[in-house]
């Protein structure tokens, strides 16, 4: 039995290549049960390394990666392929930034989401039935027959977002990541996806790694942000303080390079951690 004290995820974590210098150099990190925590860095500091090294889906055979990841009390890094397997898309799931890609474009939606829910499921096709349409229902989008016998090409950017959401929150997942998610949509589309991830948060108690170079949208739902430079993490805390007063010196370029800090953000900042 798992300690409810205990964060839901920590790790320690060094990852190399054999002709490059290190991507992440013992990089210490936490999330609590119910957190939406923001990683934010410039392209090329390693977030992406570090979410790929959680899901055990680093290439082992070029990538020397050497730490701990603990998750719910067991270190990913000790287990087997077969065991990720079993972990990887139930009790951790992924989003990445552009559906279109992600999503098999010869695939009808429903096929899509059916192979989600078999990976770690065994039941009845009613039974699968309803997981699908549960999953759609969280994000907002139709589940219908004429909905699900489309194929990706046939959605908007938006839609097919939801679905790659759906299918990654199918079995509820302790921990959702989200790989720059929005950098794909348009504005009006990413404040509807922003919503989303903080509804699923709050109705579901989801904790939620969102990664992401645009901090407005970090600020609009995390609990915490995390600032990845050089491989470590520079400075971790509350979104208020490290908006308001950022104690790292790289921190404090990230904040000046604002134009001016968006109205209302703040305040927004301070909505999310109050409702925690």
């Amino acid at each position: 039995m798992t300690d409810p004290l205990q964060p839901l995820l920590s790790l320690r974590l060094s990852v190399s290549y054999a002709t490059k210098p290190a991507v992440l150099r013992n990089m210490a990190f936490e999330i609590a049960k119910g957190e939406i925590v923001g990683l934010v860095g410039q392209s090329g500091s390693g977030k992406s390394t570090m979410a790929l090294a959680i899901l055990g889906l680093l290439d082992t055979k070029s990538a020397n990666t050497s730490g701990t990841i603990t998750f719910s009390a067991t270190d990913l890094l000790q287990l087997s392929e077969s065991q990720m397997r079993n972990i990887r898309g139930r009790s951790l799931g992924l989003v990445l930034q552009s559906p279109l890609t992600a999503l098999n474009p010869a695939l009808k939606i429903r096929t899509q989401m059916k192979e989600a829910w078999r990976a770690h499921a065994k039941g009845t096709s009613s039974e699968c039935d309803v997981a699908i349409e549960n999953a759609l229902s969280s994000v907002s989008l139709p589940h219908d027959k004429e909905f699900l016998k489309r194929y990706p090409s046939q959605l908007s950017v938006g839609q097919a977002q939801r679905v790659l959401i759906a299918m990654a929150v199918i079995h509820r997942p302790a921990l959702l990541i989200a790989d720059e998610p929005t950098s794909a949509l348009d504005v009006i589309t990413q404040s509807e996806i922003l919503t989303l991830f903080a509804r699923l948060n709050r109705e579901s108690g989801m904790s939620i790694l969102y990664i992401s170079h645009d901090l407005p949208s970090v600020a609009g739902i995390c609990h915490r942000v995390a600032i990845l430079h050089g491989g470590e993490i520079v400075e971790c805390n509350s979104t208020e303080q490290i908006f308001t007063m950022p104690q790292n010196a790289y921190t404090q370029r990230l904040i000046a390079s604002l134009p001016a800090v968006p109205s209302g953000i703040l305040s927004r900042a301070r909505a999310v951690a109050s409702g925690r």
